[in-house]
């Protein structure tokens, strides 16, 4: 085994900043768009709304929040990917599509599913106290369950 030379260094460093910047010339992840607000469900509680906002918004919602490292790859990549899989998913700003993941929004947050912990590290705001995470449940249960009963009601589900 040899060991690596200054020298060797200095051109892997080199190879490296010359990758990360080849790297932001792929144009995946520079989408950031956030369309308008079409329908929200009816929530139980301002309080559920807000908390919501807090914890899912940024995937789970047309009012995402870009970062400013959202606009450097490979961090762009994975936001942009993670940010379209959650609006897919669930999205709160377009209420009157198809919603195959409310049922178990109510699940995931008390068993710490969502938000997801690398989300959380970033951003301390998401990070729910027992209380808030309790209360966001619950209210996530209410809204769901009242908004598809409705929606059954109206014929519409």
């Amino acid at each position: 085994m040899t060991i690596p030379t200054p020298r060797s260094w200095i051109r892997f460093g080199l190879l490296l900043l010359l990758a990360l910047v080849a790297i932001q010339l792929v144009p995946y992840g520079r989408d950031h768009a956030n369309p308008p607000t079409l329908s929200e469900p009816r929530w139980d509680s301002p309080e559920t709304r807000q908390l919501a906002k807090r914890a899912c918004f940024d995937c789970h919602s047309n009012e995402t929040e870009w970062p400013v490292y959202s606009r450097l790859a490979p961090a762009s990549w994975l936001i942009q990917y993670d940010v379209n899989e959650g609006r897919k998913a669930l999205n709160f700003s377009e209420w009157q599509r198809p919603r195959k993941e409310a049922e178990d929004a109510a699940e995931e947050v008390t068993e710490r599913e969502m938000p997801p912990a690398v989300y959380r590290l970033m951003h301390a705001h998401a990070r729910l106290s027992e209380a808030d995470r309790e209360l966001l449940a619950r209210g996530l249960s209410r809204t769901f369950g009242e908004s598809h009963e409705r929606a059954a009601a109206d014929g519409r589900d």
